[in-house]
């Protein structure tokens, strides 16, 4: 009889593990099994002070720029970010309430910001998006002005993240198939890498 029960007792609680595996396996397959994928990055609108990169500043030599900024202190660098967002083919629509995200390039300490605005995802129908990012050239110390000049140029000339670059995305709330998944809940933070040449590698 004991041994009846015992049986009894496992039976069930298998019962129970394998209910709610199921119930787990259906949003994590069918809704965030989508590996959302940053498809493309550029770098827009780069702007010294008040001063537009992009109009033709001749950024070669920013001595008067320089020195006319000492007395405020400050040097701000404003640009835009330019990311594309995708689903593969074959994934369902997703409504995703925002993110957070933060960009690490070379030379500058990283840049974070919050996307409030809801975004919606189709697969084969990418989403573009626009960050502005900022930093200061003034707000460091000498030994990391120059590269910091150098960096700019670079946003400005090719368009594009310097070869280093990280860019990282949390997911806010996602939407679809009917149900709502919090953020945090199997929606990982999308971390990507910008290679040599320009190429996006995403990590695993």
């Amino acid at each position: 009889m004991l041994y009846a029960v015992r049986y009894w007792r496992w039976l069930v609680m298998l019962s129970l593990a394998s209910l709610l595996t199921g119930c787990l396996a259906l949003p994590q397959t069918g809704l965030f099994a989508f590996r959302l994928a940053i498809t493309s990055l550029g770098v827009e609108n780069v702007r010294i002070g008040p001063y537009s990169v992009d109009a033709g500043l001749d950024t070669s030599d920013l001595t008067s720029l320089l020195a006319s900024s000492l007395g405020m202190g400050s040097l701000p660098v404003q640009a835009t970010l330019a990311m594309g967002l995708g689903l593969p083919a074959g994934m369902p629509a997703v409504a995703m309430s925002g993110f957070n995200w933060t960009l690490d390039m070379p030379g500058v300490d990283p840049v974070e910001g919050e996307y409030t605005q809801d975004v919606s995802l189709t697969s084969g129908d990418g989403a573009n998006l626009r960050l502005p990012v900022a930093f200061d050239i003034l707000g460091t110390d000498a030994q990391k002005m120059a590269p910091m000049l150098n960096l700019v140029q670079q946003l400005a000339s090719q368009g594009e993240l310097p070869a280093g670059s990280e860019l990282a995305i949390t997911p806010g709330d996602l939407r679809g198939l009917g149900m709502t998944l919090p953020a945090g809940l199997l929606t990982p933070t999308i971390r990507l890498n910008v290679g040599e040449d320009g190429q996006l590698i995403p990590q695993r």
